[in-house]
């Protein structure tokens, strides 16, 4: 198929079927493209529509978010996951902000040399919020073009993704290039989706490969099956008389990165070493309940525990990386959604 037959199905399929009422569409420019498009990675439209209002409400320009602390960052991402997302949004804004007087960088080198931005989000800026041209390929046009071409493999591997890629920019237009994105990105969400495309209604079925061998199911290649690690933690939720809970910031690099947490032991054991260290006394232990979350890389098996406990003087106070939280007069803290489903 011609890039150029391509790309009028694409787009007169879009005229009729795309979506054009999604909140980052309206209005359009480089900034909301790219916070949008940072949120949908690994995340679902629906899930992400009400972080983003919430988000323009507190940020509502590049300015406004670099000036932000990145607690305050972090406090809006809380469920989103993946939380280095939102610490590279804060990084790269600042960049913006203080060293391009607030320009974005219009070429996909420039884009791609930012925290956080990769060549398909990149791609996503330009050709969206800059309008030239520009190709992209995230999950839902993988699965478009390696159905349409046949390319056989799992899109993780080199070969695979770089094969991808040609086609990609092979059939991305020079014109209206906001509207071809957006298009090819809704064409796999809507209608080839993972299981049960609705290949009826596809502009480019004809000359799909998959769909012509009914073959649908066998492409994109999946991902070579892999056994999840489990760990095991105990979450402390120390609580003093007043009701509050003591949370401790993560280091920036690791598990829940700068994140706010309950603090985490290994054994039950350990609670001496860290009341002693925070000059806390013991009142009371109870055992909460046993819960398990699962990151992408690992699951984590963890038991919480309440524990009633006595300041004996300011000591966690005067600590930078420690706080008392008050639930029922919550700060703006970055935390992950399984501790904050605990405080609540």
């Amino acid at each position: 198929m011609k890039p150029k037959d391509f790309q009028q199905a694409i787009l007169k399929w879009f005229e009729h079927q795309g979506r054009t009422d999604l909140p980052w569409q309206n209005p359009i420019t480089p900034y909301r493209v790219w916070i949008s498009e940072i949120m949908l990675q690994q995340t679902q439209v629906a899930t992400v529509i009400p972080y983003f209002e919430r988000f323009m409400q507190s940020f509502p320009s590049v300015e406004s978010l670099a000036n932000a602390s990145v607690d305050e960052v972090l406090h809006h991402w809380t469920g989103l996951g993946y939380y280095a997302r939102a610490r590279n949004l804060h990084k790269t804004a600042q960049i913006i902000a203080f060293e391009n007087q607030q320009q974005f960088p219009e070429t996909i080198e420039a884009l791609s040399a930012l925290p956080g931005i990769g060549r398909s989000t990149a791609g996503a800026i330009r050709s969206i919020g800059f309008k030239k041209p520009a190709a992209i390929l995230d999950g839902n046009v993988k699965r478009v073009l390696a159905r349409f071409s046949a390319t056989q493999g799992w899109p993780g591997k080199t070969a695979v993704h770089n094969q991808l890629w040609d086609i990609a920019e092979h059939y991305s237009p020079n014109k209206r290039t906001e509207q071809y994105t957006q298009a090819m990105m809704d064409l796999g969400a809507l209608v080839c989706t993972r299981t049960n495309p609705k290949c009826d209604q596809c502009p480019i079925k004809s000359n799909c490969k998959a769909a012509i061998r009914g073959e649908q199911s066998l492409f994109p290649g999946k991902k070579p099956k892999k056994v999840i690690p489990t760990r095991e933690s105990i979450f402390l939720r120390l609580r003093n008389i007043e009701g509050d809970i003591l949370l401790q910031q993560n280091p920036p690099a690791g598990l829940w990165g700068g994140l706010w947490v309950l603090p985490m032991v290994d054994q039950l054991s350990e609670l001496d070493g860290l009341a002693k260290n925070l000059q806390l006394e013991v009142k009371a232990t109870k055992f909460l309940t046993e819960k398990r979350h699962t990151f992408s890389h690992f699951h984590l098996d963890y038991q919480v525990f309440d524990i009633e406990v006595q300041a004996l003087n300011n000591k966690v106070t005067e600590n930078k990386t420690a706080v008392w939280y008050n639930p029922n007069n919550p700060l703006s803290l970055g935390m992950p959604a399984p501790i904050k489903a605990l405080l609540d």
